[in-house]
């Protein structure tokens, strides 16, 4: 007989991935771009995705967040003011992929500043897997079509932005569901659509990809298999890129780095391993 496959209680994501970061840990650093949301906490620089066109809910913190404690700050991820959120958000980010956190969760870090890793682009990596798939990608991403268009049965759902051949959001509803491979952008954690595609997309490969993905093992817990994101090195060059508009050149100030279920678990199996 079939062992019955324990339920995911999706709702919980948010209060599981805050809960991780410590009480004590300082806000040093809050910047919002046009763009994106920058927050640095004990040299750990997290980025979020601004979508500050879309705000039509107050603040649940309307005063300096300054003087916030980095988990008090990355409450704001739960708000519906997608300021806030976003800046929720980058707190989260500046624990879970700072250097350290990321080497303590068995990330390779080159010593080199900037590093190309072609493994960390989930649509170079997977274009042999999701050869004759479904794929259903949520948000655009440069090259994508390129990549996989001509190899699988590609569906994109953006939203906000959509170009020609998009579908909208509430297509996932039919579009996820059947899906062989899944790939999530950073903006589902904000507009909380999340835990909703995480159930839709249950039995499918659940990537998430972008700098501002959130590199956290928590979300393996929730059925994601790998996180496709980056690790800040160099933090001035990280802030005059995003000052100036340049996001796209965002990876010249560190690593593209992946996080994958398989290999953390052997990590840490090695890491017990070595305690005994």
């Amino acid at each position: 007989m079939e062992e019955k496959r324990k339920k995911i209680d999706y709702d919980r994501l948010y209060d599981d991935l805050i809960a991780e970061i410590p009480e004590d840990a300082p806000v040093d650093d809050l910047i919002c771009t046009h763009y994106t949301a920058i927050v640095v906490s004990r040299g750990g620089m997290g980025l979020g995705e601004f979508m500050d066109e879309f705000d039509t809910r107050p603040m649940l913190e309307p005063g300096n967040k300054k003087n916030l404690t980095l988990r008090q700050l990355a409450e704001g991820i739960r708000s519906w003011n997608m300021t806030e959120a976003a800046i929720g958000q980058a707190a989260v980010n500046a624990y879970y992929n700072s250097q350290e956190r990321a080497r303590e969760n068995g990330i390779l870090l080159t010593d080199s500043l900037y590093s190309e890793d072609r493994t960390a682009d989930p649509f170079i990596t997977y274009q042999k897997a999701v050869r004759g798939k479904k794929v259903t990608v949520v948000g655009h991403f440069p090259y994508l079509s390129n990549l996989f268009e001509p190899v699988c049965d590609l569906s994109i759902i953006e939203g906000s932005y959509p170009d020609p051949g998009d579908y909208p959001d509430q297509a996932a509803e039919y579009l996820i569901p059947g899906s062989d491979f899944v790939f999530l952008g950073p903006l589902t954690v904000i507009d909380k659509s999340l835990p909703r595609l995480l159930e839709l997309a249950e039995g499918a490969f659940i990537g998430m990809v972008g700098p501002a993905s959130v590199l956290s093992p928590v979300l393996f817990r929730y059925g994601v298999d790998e996180m496709d994101g980056f690790v800040v090195k160099d933090n001035e060059i990280a802030y005059r890129l995003l000052k100036e508009q340049e996001s796209l050149k965002i990876y010249s100030s560190g690593q593209k780095v992946s996080l994958r279920k398989a290999e953390y678990e052997s990590f840490c199996a090695e890491k017990k391993g070595e305690k005994r």
